[in-house]
């Protein structure tokens, strides 16, 4: 799984917020749909160019991270969605950040890396 030689690589952490709404989270939806669409563009701004980068916004799934944590402890009324996040850590459903990060340079160091500019690492099989 290398890449080749010269080629620029730009892979974009994006999330499933930037694909569909979440209550209480319009800023953080916005700027993550906001990526995605960037990295759209700017991939096809690289087509027929000599040496094009591959680039790729990509949602790691549900991680847990101290962002989880904070989340976990809002308020009912200030996220709606609380009790999904407290299910998803109750019932083990959360991706340790290590494996989601092994998972990412995996992708990022395989062939198939930029072929869909808008990805999700959980819809990927890179030899995990």
């Amino acid at each position: 799984m290398k890449r080749a030689a010269g080629k620029a690589s730009v892979m974009n952490i994006s999330s499933g917020a930037g694909r569909k709404s979440v209550p209480g989270w319009a800023m953080y939806c916005s700027t993550k749909a906001a990526l995605d669409r960037f990295t759209a563009v700017t991939a096809e701004d690289q087509l027929g160019k000599p040496n094009p980068a591959r680039l790729s916004a990509v949602a790691p799934g549900v991680v847990n991270t101290g962002m989880q944590g904070s989340i976990r402890a809002s308020s009912k009324e200030d996220f709606p969605n609380v009790d999904r996040f407290i299910d998803l850590e109750k019932d083990g459903k959360l991706q340790s950040a290590e494996d989601t990060a092994k998972r990412l340079l995996n992708y990022l160091n395989s062939d198939e890396f930029g072929k869909e500019p808008i990805s999700d690492i959980r819809n990927i099989s890179v030899g995990d």
